[in-house]
């Protein structure tokens, strides 16, 4: 993945967790993700697995599509 899209993919995570009021510990628990790798994601400094990418879009209630807008 380019360096855009990343940074698209953990802007966009950490946007539609916000809408959906999920906190980081939560949407952890609701993804099967640690809470760490979470944050990880949404700072830039891990990239989701395309398996991991559609757990989160669909704990989002999202097509995972949307991460990459």
């Amino acid at each position: 993945m380019t360096n855009s899209t990343v940074i698209k993919i953990y802007k966009n995570i950490k946007k539609f967790r916000l809408e959906k009021g999920y906190s980081q510990a939560k949407f952890a628990e609701l993804t099967n993700l640690s809470e760490d790798y979470i944050s990880l994601i949404e700072n830039g400094k891990r990239t989701p697995s395309i398996k991991r990418l559609c757990i989160i879009a669909e704990v989002l209630g999202i097509e995972p599509y949307k991460l990459l807008k």
